[in-house]
């Protein structure tokens, strides 16, 4: 009788289990038929394209894709599909916490890898991924996660690329810090928390305790706080009145904001803005 035996040792670059997480999974077609706006995730986002041909775009840049291209795209990095009426887009995403692109020769957060050679393969797994999510069967969350850590594998395979396991508190980080950049860009709109949990595709709860721990105040605190930094700016620079200030920086009313803004500097903007005033005129 002929027996082979092969003994197997698991290098750490391979132990993904317990610190990648596969978070969703979704197919879409894509023809270009709907607004498709740029945006960010606090995960990675894995798009594989099983048919036509589009463009992605990443950041400033547009990129053409087509059938078997794999684009994997960083935690916090601007993007879009742009799919072509002519050839619709057909792909699979996944959502990964926890893992990022790395390259000791390319330092970019994203990459565009054909699969062409393995499509079959791929393929193969992925389908079997959305199966097993459309079915629910028992035991359906520990196939479709060891399924990506496979995919994970033969990709690094493909390219020059290494995935990176994030620490959880990194992982946090990248959350808050995408959370936080919103809220200074958009501070003057009506923003819940419902709104900013959608944004950053993750329980509300969950955010206000990872943004609390990371900045030591709560997102709807921190807004209100950005939105009392534009104000002050704009009493010192301007002479807008006290309504346009407030409306422009998002209170609600200039009562609140008047109440919210000597909460938080101790001063009334109207004593603020003549503070200011008379410091410039002594600087000058």
């Amino acid at each position: 009788m002929a027996d082979e035996r092969y003994d197997i040792s698991i290098t750490k670059e391979y132990l993904i289990r317990n610190k990648a997480k596969l978070l969703y999974i979704s197919s879409a077609t894509y023809s270009g038929d709907w607004l498709s706006t740029p945006h960010t995730h606090y995960c990675s986002e894995l798009f594989y394209v099983l048919e036509g041909i589009g463009q992605f775009q990443v950041e400033d840049n547009i990129f053409p894709v087509k059938a078997n291209d794999l684009i994997i795209i960083n935690p916090n990095i601007s993007h879009t599909e742009l799919g072509l009426r002519s050839h619709p887009m057909k792909y699979i995403v996944l959502g990964i916490e926890g893992l990022e692109l790395s390259s000791e020769n390319d330092h970019s957060n994203f990459c565009i890898v054909n699969f062409k050679e393995i499509k079959d393969t791929m393929v193969f797994y992925l389908q079997m991924m959305l199966k097993e999510i459309e079915t629910r069967a028992p035991g359906h969350e520990a196939i479709c996660q060891d399924l990506m850590e496979i995919l994970i594998v033969l990709f690094g395979r493909q390219t020059n690329f290494s995935t990176i396991l994030t620490p959880a508190n990194k992982k946090a980080s990248h959350l808050c810090d995408s959370v936080r950049r919103y809220l200074d860009q958009n501070c003057e709109e009506d923003i819940t928390l419902e709104q900013l949990a959608k944004f950053s595709h993750v329980n509300k709860y969950y955010l206000v305790h990872a943004f609390t721990d990371e900045y030591g105040i709560s997102p709807i605190n921190y807004l209100m706080q950005a939105r009392v930094k534009k104000a002050e700016k704009l009493l010192a620079t301007t002479d807008y009145s006290m309504s346009v200030i407030s409306s422009s920086c998002g209170f609600a009313s200039s009562g609140y904001f008047s109440q919210t803004f000597k909460k938080i500097t101790g001063l009334s903007p109207s004593a603020y803005r003549k503070k200011s005033k008379s410091e410039h005129e002594a600087n000058n």
